[in-house]
């Protein structure tokens, strides 16, 4: 089965070539194509397009994956996956692997995820995708990660392969999300399945706005996560994995009287 790798966090993110080992350990045919630089909160932002509709890359080489085909690409995470899907870094992948993303993807900050949404972009082709966070902007414990993002993959795989056997959509691909407490191994309590929580994580504070500019700052929210939510999990010192769905209709509104 063949993967392709990219991240948020540019080329030579510590969690790049965690996952790519991860990957690689597990039996998968291993491609890496990341941004040549951070792209963190790109979301599924599609750009990267140079002059003369070119897109630029750089052979690189990663430690310890010598055998792995490694690209920098000057593009987003979305932009990266949707090249992969049609060719551009060799036979298009099976599955799409995103991250190891250095700091927290819960909640409704997915939205603005480039991990997250690399997964999306994969998911919107048809192609079963994975996205794995380390919940700390510290991002000590590695080790942890790699254990979590190990024993998430396999879940993963297993059910990637099914719902390929049965037939799918484009839309409707396996998209896990998994984030990793930053704790050491011992103290994982596992990994547990988790709701997204429904608030923001952080709130901006606005202040007086100057001549041609306003003062930003963001402060960690006061409101307290619900239950079973991947947030008060993190906090308990689970693992977290939790199904997300990409774009889809929907019938909250009668458009029956529409025109």
């Amino acid at each position: 089965m063949r993967a392709l790798i990219a991240n948020d966090d540019g080329i030579d993110g510590a969690g790049l070539r965690t996952l790519a080992q991860v990957a690689v350990a597990a039996g998968l045919k291993v491609t890496v194509a990341a941004p040549d630089s951070e792209r963190s909160g790109s979301s599924a932002a599609m750009s990267g397009l140079a002059e003369g509709g070119r897109v630029l890359v750089e052979d690189r080489t990663l430690d310890g994956l010598a055998d792995v085909r490694t690209v920098a690409v000057q593009a987003s995470p979305a932009m990266i996956v949707f090249l992969g899907a049609h060719g551009a870094f060799g036979e298009p992948p099976d599955v799409v692997l995103a991250g190891i993303n250095r700091g927290p993807n819960l909640g409704r900050a997915i939205l603005h995820s480039g991990t997250v949404g690399a997964a999306l972009t994969a998911q919107a082709a048809g192609l079963p995708a994975m996205a794995v966070s380390l919940a700390s902007a510290r991002a000590e414990h590695w080790d942890t990660a790699a254990a979590v993002a190990t024993r998430a993959l396999t879940w993963f795989l297993r059910h990637a392969e099914d719902a390929a056997a049965r037939g799918g959509s484009p839309g409707q691909a396996v998209l896990l999300n998994v984030n990793a407490p930053d704790l050491p191994p011992a103290e994982l309590r596992g990994l547990h399945a988790a709701r997204l929580s429904s608030y923001e994580m952080a709130r901006a504070i606005i202040g007086e706005p100057g001549q041609g500019f306003v003062p930003v700052t963001f402060s960690e929210s006061g409101a307290q996560p619900g239950p079973g939510t991947d947030l008060a999990l993190i906090r308990q010192g689970w693992a977290t994995a939790t199904v997300l769905t990409g774009l889809r209709e929907s019938d909250a509104l009668d458009l029956s009287t529409l025109g």
